[in-house]
């Protein structure tokens, strides 16, 4: 009993050094190359859900110590155009701007980067989010570095060179190493997607998505129209498991992993705003809840897809909180594969997972994917009157990112 006690006080305290959160929205994630965001630049796609961001918090622009905008693919790190886009959509001078890349984590590093600097006094507020136009930045590399040293390439460390393996062989290996079949794999792709369509016909996605307007030029008449972009559009409604195993294995013969059962690639955008409790109170500013903690743990390059499995159980470790104590875990699915294992290896309840779908149904747009979940998070916990969540996934070259929330 001292144990539920325990657990109850840290869902419930309140402490002046909280981190809080203000804010969560994103845009909608759209199909790569297809979509209706495939003509954006990705700084197009941000600027509206940083504003937003601010305007939900009911803060200025000014108040905003430092963005840490987490993105994988962008030339120069985003660093250039993201401090542009910054400027331009109205925040000052003094709002200072930065990136991460730890890869499909990135926007989750952002939130705890920013959570852990307002933790130590350097700041009070700051904006954490992530933004990747995967149609203008994928294209050329499909995510594959093509200049490596030689040394590295040829490293006799097989985990070093297993680090530029396509995440489709991870997969695969995961598959294959743990059990996971392919007529696993396309029935957790249904229900994914089965889940999204539902939670998109309920209006359940309205509150966390940001409308996007786009520049698109029609190629015959070089005509120019702006369409508004609302709805996430990778959802496959009336999918039927049919469907999914009459795809070609996507990645290796025989394989199991396809089109269907993996994540799409995605543009879109998200933003937090993330401050201390005593200067929220001050200004009579009601949270939608806080941060609590993140925890990284690596496992092999080759089966990268497995790397929650470790950063959970670190997160429970370090903040005193269980499984059971859990309402909600947004897991990105990267692959039907991984997600499978992890789930089973952890024993979390499947209808805790991912209740509005995952990233096989809504896109993974890489660097803005975890602030993203935490907008679908936190609306979820508050439709559902539920109070603790964690958001988790898996990232390249084997490492895995798990943060835990609490609504309030």
């Amino acid at each position: 009993m001292s144990a539920l006690r325990s657990t109850a006080q840290r869902i419930t305290q309140k402490l002046p050094n909280d981190i809080v959160i203000l804010s969560a929205v994103r845009s909608p994630v759209t199909r790569a190359f297809k979509g209706g965001l495939r003509n954006a630049w990705p700084e197009d796609i941000l600027g509206p859900v940083m504003q937003t961001a601010v305007q939900r918090a009911q803060i200025n622009p000014a108040d905003v110590n430092d963005v840490l905008i987490g993105t994988v693919l962008p030339e120069l790190g985003f660093a250039k155009t993201g401090r542009m886009c910054l400027n331009h959509v109205g925040f000052p001078n003094s709002t200072t701007f930065h990136t991460v890349n730890r890869q499909c984590s990135s926007s989750l590093q952002a939130i705890t980067h920013l959570s852990h600097a307002i933790m130590v006094g350097q700041m009070d507020v700051g904006l954490a989010g992530g933004a990747e136009s995967m149609s203008r930045n994928y294209k050329a590399t499909r995510g594959v570095p093509q200049d490596v040293s030689p040394r590295l390439r040829d490293s006799p460390v097989q985990d070093a060179r297993d680090c530029l393996m396509s995440m489709g062989i991870t997969s695969e290996n995961v598959a294959e190493k743990y059990g996971v079949s392919r007529e696993a794999q396309d029935e957790f792709a249904l229900e994914s997607h089965r889940r999204a369509e539902e939670a998109q016909r309920k209006g359940y996605f309205e509150s966390e998505i940001v409308p996007i307007e786009v520049e698109n030029k029609d190629e015959a008449t070089g005509g120019v129209s702006k369409d508004i972009v609302t709805r996430d559009d990778g959802i496959r409604v009336g999918l039927t498991l049919e469907k999914l195993a009459s795809l070609k294995p996507a990645f290796k013969e025989n394989g199991g992993s396809t089109a269907g059962n993996s994540s799409q690639v995605s543009d879109g955008a998200s933003s937090t705003i993330l401050a201390r409790r005593s200067w929220a109170e001050a200004r009579g500013l009601k949270p939608l809840g806080r941060f609590v903690g993140t925890q990284v743990a690596g496992c092999l390059p080759s089966e990268m897809g497995i790397s929650p499995i470790y950063a959970i159980p670190a997160l429970f470790k370090q903040t005193g909180f269980e499984i059971s104590d859990v309402d909600i875990l947004e897991l990105n699915e990267a692959f039907a594969s991984q997600a499978i294992y992890c789930i089973q290896k952890l024993g979390f309840d499947m209808a805790k997972v991912n209740p509005k779908g995952g990233a096989i149904a809504l896109g993974h747009p890489t660097g803005a994917t975890g602030a993203r979940q935490l907008a679908t998070l936190l609306a979820e916990l508050e439709r559902t009157d539920k109070e603790v969540g964690v958001v988790s996934m898996c990232a390249s070259t084997g490492m895995g990112v798990a943060s835990l929330f609490v609504r309030e």
